[in-house]
């Protein structure tokens, strides 16, 4: 059966999501239109953001999803990309903390997607 291969986020402005998530992620799009920014973040697996049903993009809208950002090592090295991303301005959500996985924060981009970094499970 085939796997999930496209997580998509909706966004309002799509220019400025690329810029966000490609800093954010040090990551260049693999194909850009108008409305529509995809990264290959693993092979054949696509991030992608869409401004074409910027409606649901509204940073007061609820969210139920994060994207997910799981780092191998100690909770030192969740530590290090909370200072680094916290730096630059990003809207933090969560501190880091210790949860049951792991240490753990979330951050939410300028759409109020959320983006949790944890540890990888072992």
């Amino acid at each position: 059966m085939p796997a999930p291969n496209l997580f998509l986020v909706y966004v309002r402005d799509v220019d400025a999501a690329t810029t966000f998530y490609s800093t954010l992620f040090d990551i260049e799009p693999v194909f850009v239109s108008p409305y529509y920014v995809a990264f290959e973040v693993a092979p054949g697996v696509e991030f992608a953001v869409w401004a074409g049903r910027s409606d649901h993009a509204t940073p007061g809208t609820p969210r139920t999803s994060e994207i997910g950002l799981t780092v191998p090592g100690h909770a030192s090295e969740v530590d290090e990309i909370f200072s680094r991303w916290s730096a630059t301005g990003v809207e933090i959500v969560e501190k880091p903390h210790d949860d049951v996985y792991g240490r753990t924060f979330v951050i939410a981009d300028p759409d109020g997607n959320l983006i949790r970094v944890a540890p990888v499970d072992a």
